[in-house]
This record gives C-alpha cells, sequence and structure tokens, in this order.
C-alpha cells in the first residue's frame, strides 16, 4: 500500500462513565499508528477525542483533526494535530471527513457521534460507498443500536439489498484486522 489510509474515527468529546471508554481509545490511536494509517478525525482535545489523537500522535501517527470554527473553543482545537483543518460548519467537516476516509471506527460517544455513524451506515446502505463501517463495541456500548437494528430488520425496514452492513469489534486488538480484511474484501470485488 503505497498511501496512508485514513481511519475516521467518531467519538465523543467527553470521556464518559467507564474507564474503558478512554483506555479503548488510547488502544486505538495506538493501533492506527502501528498499521501506518492516518487519523480522521473531529478535531478536539477534550474527551475520547483528545485521547485517540494524543495516542496515536504518541506513536508515531498522522493526525488530521477537521473542526468548525464555533467548535474550537468548546470542543479544544489544539495546532499540536498533524494537521488542523478549520471549516465553516458541520456539513463541510462531514464531508471532508468522509473524503479523507477509507474506514469508520465508532467509538463510545454522543448524539453527535451516532448522527456521524448513522450517516454513514445510511450511506453505505444507498451504495454510496463501500467504505468499511465498524462498531468499537466496548463495554457493551452499541449494543442498544444493534438491538434496534435488529428490530428494524425485523419489522422489514432493513431488507435484503437495503441492509445496514458494519463490523463489531468487542476489543480494540481486533480492530486492525477487521479493517484489513474489509479492504481485502473490497479491493478484490468485481
Amino acid at each position: 500500500m503505497s498511501a496512508k489510509r485514513g481511519i475516521c474515527v467518531y467519538c465523543g468529546s467527553g470521556l464518559g462513565a467507564n474507564p474503558a471508554f478512554g483506555e479503548a481509545a488510547d488502544a486505538l490511536g495506538t493501533a492506527i499508528a502501528s498499521m501506518d494509517a492516518r487519523l480522521v478525525f473531529g478535531g478536539g482535545s477534550r474527551g475520547l477525542m483528545g485521547r485517540v489523537a494524543r495516542a496515536t500522535m504518541a506513536a508515531g501517527g498522522e493526525v488530521v483533526g477537521i473542526i468548525p470554527q464555533f467548535l474550537i473553543e468548546k470542543e479544544g482545537a489544539t495546532p499540536e494535530w498533524s494537521e488542523l483543518i478549520v471549516v465553516a460548519d458541520m456539513h463541510e467537516r462531514k464531508r471532508l471527513m468522509f473524503e479523507r476516509a477509507d474506514a469508520f471506527v465508532a467509538l463510545p460517544g454522543g448524539v453527535g457521534t451516532l448522527e456521524e455513524l448513522v450517516e454513514q451506515l445510511t450511506w453505505a446502505q444507498l451504495r454510496r460507498h463501500t467504505k468499511p463501517v465498524l462498531l468499537a463495541d466496548i463495554a457493551q456500548f452499541w449494543r442498544p443500536l444493534m438491538a434496534l437494528m435488529a428490530h428494524m430488520r425485523m419489522e422489514d425496514f432493513l431488507r435484503e439489498g437495503f441492509d445496514a452492513h458494519y463490523l463489531v469489534a468487542e476489543k480494540i486488538a481486533d480492530v486492525p484486522e477487521m479493517l484489513r480484511k474489509a479492504w481485502e474484501r473490497n479491493e478484490s470485488a468485481p
């Protein structure tokens, strides 16, 4: 692989109640650097966002933060990232994150994290991309969403040909290999 792949991480600007969430952010940042990939994320220095970015950089990785002007103070954007892109609004942020990503990983987070994740699932469902979408189900954080998806399937709202496909990793250690296999499948698909 000649160019670094971008791994977009969606996660909270807070730490959450469970210390396992922060530990997972640290481990994911280290894993991204070890994959010789580039972290693409929301640009903030607080919460899980800051932890995954600092861990990526501490392991020698490259970090691209993309943040709207109005969130710079609230989310604590910092010039310490390899690249910090300041945009006008959330739509531009999400578009650039998508364009620079080859995969999406969702750590625990709030409504913004959920919204970003669901947008990628929707775009994949509509065949706008084939990039892997992975739920890092740390301490079973994403189980309620997976139950909702199963309910939608059961009620025939996610049906054959219109399903929302995603990967699930219960441990960060599984993420690199899961993404590699998904990229290989995509590259070998007709």
